[in-house]
C-alpha cells in the first residue's frame, strides 16, 4: 500500500489544514509513492521502537519527530538519531498532531476516557458539564487516567460547567468560559492567573492526556488492508 493512500485517507479523516502554523504535521520522512507493508502509530517516536520495526513500517506519531528546523545532523542526539534509523531501515513518518485534536482526539479522551458527554467543541476545547463539586471531579479523573498525579487549583465557585483540552492548554486559560478547565502542562504563572480569577484548574499532565492517541487511531484504521501495530510510549516523567 502505497504512502499516498494512508495520507489522504488521514487527511479525510482530519484535514492537516487545520494544523497550528508552528505545528509540524504531515509526512515528515519518506515518499508518497513508497510501499509500506504495516502501520505502527505511537504518541512519541522512540529507538526503541524504531529497532523493532520491520522495514518499511510507516510510523504514524501524535508529536512531529521534527519540530523546529534541524541545523545540524548529529546522530548520536535524539531526535536525528530515531531518524537515521528509519531511513535506514526505509520506514516513513508521518505526524498527526494539532490538526486530530481539534476534530478526534480532544472529545475522544472527554468521552471515551473520562465518561463525560462533549455539550460544543471550540478549536482545541471541548465544554461538559457535571454535577459533581470538585472534591468529586477530582476523584473521578483520577480514577480515570493512567497514572500520574493530580494538581488542582481550588475555586470557591460551584463546579457546573467544565472546559477540557488534551495535551497542553495552559496557554488558552484567557479563552477559557467555564469554572473549571482541565487538561495538562500548567505553568506556574498560569495557575497564579486561574486562582486570581477564580477558576478551578485541574493539571492532569499532558502524557496521561494524551496517550490516548494510539488506540483513538487505531479504530479509523482497523479495515486497512495492512497490519497496524500499537506502540504504547513511555511517560518521561517518574513519579517518586
Amino acid at each position: 500500500m502505497k504512502i499516498k493512500e494512508i495520507y489522504e485517507f488521514l487527511d479525510s479523516l482530519s484535514p492537516f489544514a487545520l494544523q497550528e502554523e508552528w505545528d509540524n504535521s504531515g509526512l515528515i520522512a519518506g515518499s508518497m509513492q513508497d510501499e509500506v507493508k504495516s502501520i505502527n502509530i505511537s504518541l512519541d517516536l522512540h529507538a526503541d521502537t524504531v529497532l523493532r520495526a520491520d522495514k518499511n513500517t510507516l510510523f504514524i506519531t501524535h508529536h512531529p519527530l521534527i519540530f523546529k528546523p534541524i541545523k545540524k545532523l548529529d546522530y548520536s542526539k535524539y531526535p536525528t538519531n530515531v531518524l537515521k534509523m528509519a531511513i535506514e531501515k526505509e520506514c516513513a513518518i508521518i505526524a498527526v498532531h494539532t490538526n486530530i485534536d481539534k476534530t478526534h482526539l480532544n472529545r475522544f479522551v472527554l468521552e471515551s476516557v473520562l465518561g463525560f458527554k462533549a455539550l460544543k467543541s471550540e478549536g482545541f476545547i471541548c465544554y461538559f458539564e457535571t454535577d459533581k463539586n470538585f472534591d468529586e471531579l477530582v476523584s473521578h479523573i483520577k480514577e480515570k487516567i493512567s497514572g500520574g498525579v493530580i494538581k488542582a487549583v481550588y475555586s470557591s465557585k460551584k463546579i457546573k460547567k467544565v472546559a477540557f483540552c488534551a495535551g497542553s492548554g495552559g496557554d488558552l486559560l484567557s479563552e477559557i468560559d467555564a469554572d473549571c478547565f482541565i487538561s495538562g502542562d500548567f505553568k506556574y504563572h498560569h495557575l497564579v492567573e486561574a486562582k486570581e480569577n477564580n477558576m478551578a484548574v485541574i493539571d492532569i499532565g499532558h502524557f496521561e492526556s494524551e496517550c490516548y492517541f494510539p488506540h483513538m487511531l487505531s479504530e479509523h484504521l482497523k479495515n486497512f488492508p495492512l497490519k497496524v501495530i500499537i506502540t504504547n510510549s513511555k511517560n518521561p516523567f517518574e513519579y517518586k
